[in-house]
């Protein structure tokens, strides 16, 4: 049953693309960006990449060589050689592709680099909103995050050519990794398989597996919950993949300790005694973690929240975390499945409203939520976050911000042009504006009613 329904989201998905070559790349001039775009002040333009891969096709694995260029305000602040690639899951299959890349030496080897003023690495990706016509979701997510002090990827709005074709806005964000500044915890080495040294830093993800098959969950790239997921029809289980170490360098040891953490915190959670200090949850999880994570896959609904693209990491003789967060590009009313539009249901209660789909919630979020305890903290948390960052004045003006930037600089009518998707359907849109400022009403307004559900909602926990 899965496989048949994947089938068809699969062929779906694909007559989207049908009419678009190998990279969503248009090989001829964009009709209005020459001209438009030498109206507009330099200093008054989004940033600039400039991809130039020779002529060749960029394609899923492997990377191929091509240089990259950056121009911001009028400027060349970085150019050198990259590796590219396509990136992405369902999202593969839209004409306006999004890209992972590593920035390269002249040796053409790995280089740490500060692209945009970010910290120093070398893995990097180019997100294209297109589902997403506010082109602003994930930007807005991610911000609010990291001023929650939650770390999520750093992200600017830029506009993007490939070998001299314009290719649209994009999202240019850091790739999440195990790094200082990115997931700052400890590297797990292949010979620290005792003690102390085998507790951290793992990293692992609730996600669609790698490869054609996505629901392949085997020994070597995951672990299994004994848990069923609350409220599933269809025999559905919740796999934790190994991010990192990942499957390959992983060590039985290293597999055989994080699965039994998180194990323990499954049985301390589902027990009698699951409230109780001494034994119960609260001795394997980092209790504010998931408390910031609960609350922003809650303020945007999130269809894919809890249970796709949701990392966790347990980082040396530390509790295990939720986050960082990843992949809201369905949030914020832009999915017309599973109530994924609605401002007025809970996120975490997937599952009741969906409970055939192949991927399911963990029993732990109705579990948190019958302790008092836990309650009284997400709601002095929530009750602080909407005087600030959760204020419905900051995350409007933030997309206002937004906006202003790309319509002064010309980006909103160029992507546009040369993705004409206004006033049309794009899967799973579940709200469909005839122009721009449609779909930025849309979204504004579904956070203004989102906000004011949640208020109730969270008193009433």
């Amino acid at each position: 049953m899965f496989k048949k329904l994947y089938t068809i989201c699969f062929t779906f998905l694909l007559l989207l693309t049908a009419c678009s070559d190998d990279n969503g790349v248009d090989t001829g001039a964009n009709t209005d960006d020459d001209g438009a775009m030498q109206e507009i002040a330099a200093e008054d333009r989004l940033p600039l990449f400039e991809i130039n891969t020779n002529g060749a096709n960029i394609v899923d694995e492997p990377k191929i060589d091509a240089q990259l260029t950056i121009t911001e305000a009028g400027n060349i602040t970085h150019t050198g050689a990259i590796g590219i690639e396509i990136r992405g899951s369902s999202s593969q299959l839209f004409p306006k592709k999004q890209f992972g890349f590593e920035t390269r030496d002249d040796a053409n080897e790995d280089v740490d680099v500060s692209l945009m003023g970010f910290p120093e690495e070398e893995d990097w990706i180019l997100y294209a909103p297109y589902s997403d016509k506010s082109l602003v979701r994930n930007h807005l997510i991610y911000e609010l995050s990291n001023d929650m002090g939650r770390y999520a990827s750093r992200s600017k709005l830029v506009e993007v050519r490939i070998n001299d074709a314009y290719n649209g806005v994009y999202v240019f964000m850091e790739k999440l990794k195990r790094d200082d500044n990115r997931i700052n915890i400890n590297k797990l080495k292949e010979d620290e398989n005792s003690g102390e040294d085998l507790t951290g830093g793992y990293i692992l993800k609730l996600d669609k597996a790698d490869g054609f098959d996505e629901t392949s969950y085997t020994p070597f790239n995951s672990f299994r919950s004994i848990y069923e997921p609350l409220n599933a029809q269809a025999g559905q289980d919740i796999n934790f993949l190994y991010d990192d170490p990942d499957a390959e360098d992983i060590t039985p040891e290293q597999k055989t300790y994080i699965s039994q953490y998180v194990a323990a915190f499954e049985d301390a959670l589902a027990s009698d005694d699951f409230m109780d200090p001494a034994v119960g949850y609260r001795n394997y999880i980092d209790v504010d973690s998931f408390i910031d994570f609960f609350l922003l896959t809650e303020v945007s609904n999130n269809v894919d929240g809890y249970r796709l693209s949701t990392w966790l990491t347990k980082d040396k003789n530390e509790k295990l975390r939720m986050g960082p967060i990843w992949d809201f590009n369905l949030a914020f009313g832009n999915a017309d499945y599973c109530d994924g539009g609605a401002t007025n249901v809970w996120g975490y209660k997937f599952n009741e409203r969906c409970p055939t789909d192949v991927w399911q919630t963990p029993f732990w979020w109705d579990r948190l939520l019958k302790d008092p305890t836990f309650v009284t903290q997400l709601k002095e948390r929530w009750t602080n976050l909407r005087a600030s960052t959760f204020a419905e004045n900051n995350m409007i003006g933030k997309i206002d911000n937004y906006i202003a930037l790309m319509e002064t600089g010309g980006a909103v009518e160029a992507n546009f042009n040369r993705w004409q998707v206004l006033g049309q359907y794009v899967w799973p849109n579940n709200f469909v504006g005839q122009t721009y400022n449609d779909e930025v009403d849309y979204l504004k307004n579904w956070i203004s009613d989102r906000l004011i559900w949640l208020d109730g909602a969270i008193e009433g926990l």
